[in-house]
């Protein structure tokens, strides 16, 4: 059974699992706020947790309203589409052969088969993007392992609704929102230096803080560059994507 804690004008949906911890969330777009605890837990004990953890809530609730998205793209000819922090205008050609992209110096040129639509496009254009992304991460990951003394044990490319990257600790896998390839290099490589850190710090703890002072001075710049830059466009589903997580 849901139960709701209202603070103020935040309402939580109270639900209790068979869990050890409480966990709090914050799910995208409107920032509605969730809170498991475990099966013996009672409501009051539950409210004083959500109360001691207000200001993260409303915190991860502007981050949530402050983020810029992009307009959906449409894939068609003049279209304008970013690379590495470049603009580029999208050339449509259609032709009886093989979907393929290709770029020169200002243009990225699609070819697709006659009648081909919005999801072929999409489709081809994705394919693509994933393929310079996965030509430019292992090169990054084999210099910051070297540098940090740590071993990733894999990468994983996904879209992601409201993160850049992730870092499953236990696992030592890191995983990267694939929009990244819409972004300067020096911002994924940011990306990829802070998740890569979590291999050594799990938390944001002051020591994760020195480490990253330490190995990319420039973080704080970097972080408020790509924070300003828009997330791609999304249709939001309430019971997936990502979510913010005491």
């Amino acid at each position: 059974m849901t139960e709701v804690i209202r603070l103020g004008d935040i309402e939580i949906a109270v639900t209790r699992k068979l869990v050890r911890n409480v966990h709090l969330s914050v799910h995208p777009p409107a920032g509605k706020v969730t809170l498991v605890a475990p099966s013996g837990t009672r409501l009051e004990v539950a409210r004083a947790y959500a109360i001691s953890r207000l200001g993260w809530i409303r915190e991860q609730q502007a981050k949530l309203l402050a983020q810029a998205r992009e307009t959906p793209r449409q894939f068609v000819e003049r279209e304008s589409h970013y690379l590495w922090g470049r603009r580029y205008l999208l050339s449509i050609v259609e032709q009886d052969a093989k979907p393929s992209v290709t770029l020169d110096h200002r243009r990225i040129v699609l070819s697709v088969r006659p009648g081909s639509g919005l999801a072929k496009r999409q489709e081809v254009m994705l394919e693509w993007s994933r393929s310079l992304l996965h030509e430019a991460v292992p090169a990054l990951i084999r210099k910051w392992e070297e540098r940090l003394g740590v071993k990733a044990s894999g990468y994983f490319l996904q879209r992601m609704k409201t993160m850049w990257g992730s870092c499953n600790h236990r696992a030592g896998s890191i995983r990267l929102n694939s929009e990244l390839v819409k972004k300067p290099r020096d911002l994924l490589e940011y990306v990829v230096v802070h998740e890569m850190l979590h291999l050594v710090e799990p938390t944001h703890s002051e020591r994760f803080v020195a480490l990253l002072d330490q190995h990319f001075p420039t973080w704080r710049e970097a972080r408020a560059e790509l924070n300003l830059l828009p997330l791609a466009a999304e249709t939001w589903n309430q019971s997936v994507g990502d979510v913010a997580r005491d």
